[in-house]
């Protein structure tokens, strides 16, 4: 199982199937996913590998559901037998406690597909969609062939490899059941990206972005606030919102720029080549980019990343609703900001986390009390708890 995949399909618990090992580009200022990593192409023998042990540990899950009565329910009870029942995959000492809990992860990650249907399906790891086609069709095949109840198959893709493909290639995929692609576009600005070293022109984007549109496959493209820093930040959110515009995809996902542990850009913001926009000044570029997008995508903040998740509606009829959200925001009193972006910061760690660490629970009670008493260093506090909340994501 890769280390990523988008929220979307999170929710809708989709079955995580390893196509190739992490990123073939892995060159991305603002990215830390990958790096270090080495890239491969995994065999089509493997991955249908695979997909056998999903449907082994499917008929092991259900034999044990309905020995315990529950006629193919899975529970927490049923993943306990398992782990009782396999104590050399499973238990604590079996191996590298490393290997062992991500086997739990693997574990749990086929539960909760088959609690919801097993329908849905997504191809990791940065960008399926740079196999071979035919290799990629047989994935298909198989995956539908050994479970019928697919009904959608999703992966992550680059710009280029979205161009790199024919039209006949990408239809054929789409007949397939390649359900929809998920492309980082980040900007549409061509000094943003060669800054980013993202190896793609907004050209290109709009290019690939077309060619899979055309081909009917659905398609999620994903812009990120504040990339552009300060010196590109207009240029950045105008011609954004023009790339998406030409392409007009099914989706628009918002993913405001954290500045990760590890990653190129972190240090360059700390050399002084990269100046980190505020989150005010965030909110700010996606009002300007929302106000100048001209199509009809779904506009999605699902993101711990982004600070207004209200930012979100059907284009062009929600648009004046979303703007409306962002105008509200703006118009709150500087200390209404600062408690505001509090609650939002402290509402997603403890949906992750579900409790503070002493300390950082200290950091959000003085944050609190300098807010309630209007003190001077409200804003300094503030601050203080946003960052330590922040820190755990990054």
């Amino acid at each position: 199982m890769g280390p990523i995949r988008p929220p979307s399909e999170g929710r809708d618990h989709s079955l995580l199937i390893r196509t190739t090992r992490n990123c073939s580009w892995n060159r991305c200022e603002f990215c830390a996913t990958y790096k270090g990593k080495k890239f491969s192409y995994r065999q089509v023998a493997d991955i249908k590998k695979d997909i056998d042990v999903v449907r082994t540990i499917r008929d092991e899950i259900n034999t044990v559901s309905s020995e315990m009565g529950l006629a193919g329910r899975v529970n927490r009870q049923v993943l306990a037998a398992l782990w009782e029942e396999n104590p050399h995959i499973y238990a604590e000492g079996s191996g590298d406690p490393e290997i062992v809990s991500l086997r739990r992860q693997n574990l749990n990650n086929l539960a909760n597909w088959l609690s919801s249907g097993a329908k849905t399906v997504f191809l990791q790891d940065a960008d399926a969609l740079i196999m071979r086609t035919p290799e990629l069709l047989e994935i298909l095949g198989y995956l539908k062939e050994t479970f019928p109840t697919i009904d959608r198959v999703t992966s992550y893709a680059r710009s280029k490899s979205c161009l790199r493909k024919s039209p006949e290639e990408l239809k054929e995929l789409y007949e397939a059941g390649l359900s929809r692609l998920h492309v980082g576009l980040e900007s549409g600005c061509d000094e943003v990206l060669a800054f980013m070293r993202k190896g793609v022109t907004a050209q290109e984007q709009v290019a690939g972005g077309r060619k899979v549109a055309d081909a009917m496959i659905s398609l999620s493209e994903y812009v990120m606030p504040g990339l552009g820093g300060r010196r590109w930040s207009e240029t950045h959110a105008l011609t954004s919102a023009k790339a998406l515009t030409e392409i007009d995809p099914d989706f628009i996902r918002l993913r405001s720029l954290v500045l990760r542990r590890y990653s190129p850009l972190l240090a360059q913001a700390q050399a002084g080549r990269f100046a980190e926009l505020s989150e005010d000044e965030v909110v700010d570029e996606i009002g300007l980019f929302v106000e100048n997008l001209h199509c009809r995508a779904y506009v999605v903040s699902d993101q711990m990343a982004n600070l207004l998740f209200g930012v979100e509606g059907q284009l062009p009829q929600d648009k004046e609703r979303i703007l409306g959200i962002i105008a509200a925001y703006r118009e709150m009193l500087p200390l209404e900001k600062l408690a505001f972006r509090l609650r939002q910061r402290l509402h997603s760690f403890l949906s992750v986390y579900g409790c503070l660490s002493p300390e950082l629970a200290e950091k959000v009670q003085e944050a609190r009390e300098a807010l309630q008493k209007e003190r001077p260093e409200a804003l300094f506090k503030v601050d203080a708890a946003i960052f330590g909340l922040k820190e755990a994501f990054i």
